[in-house]
């Protein structure tokens, strides 16, 4: 989704049931231990429902929909 100029968020849903907007260009690592645990440039991090793989396909659609409207 895009919200304007510099926001580059995906939808992602913390282990509470809170959706939450999310910066993906913040993100420094994903893993799975067995929750998926995303790591943020901050230092902070959110444990959340998605697996890795459905966060790498929202990073990847939203990117593909970014580049598609720069066109």
């Amino acid at each position: 989704m895009f919200y304007g100029s510099g926001d580059i968020m995906i939808n992602i849903t913390k282990m509470n049931n809170q959706p939450i907007l999310l910066n993906n260009d913040l993100i420094e690592t994903i893993e799975e231990t067995p929750d998926t645990v995303i790591t943020l440039t901050t230092g902070k991090k959110l444990i959340v429902k998605e697996s890795v793989d459905d966060i790498l396909e929202k990073i990847i659609a939203f990117r593909i929909q970014i580049n598609q409207m720069q066109y």
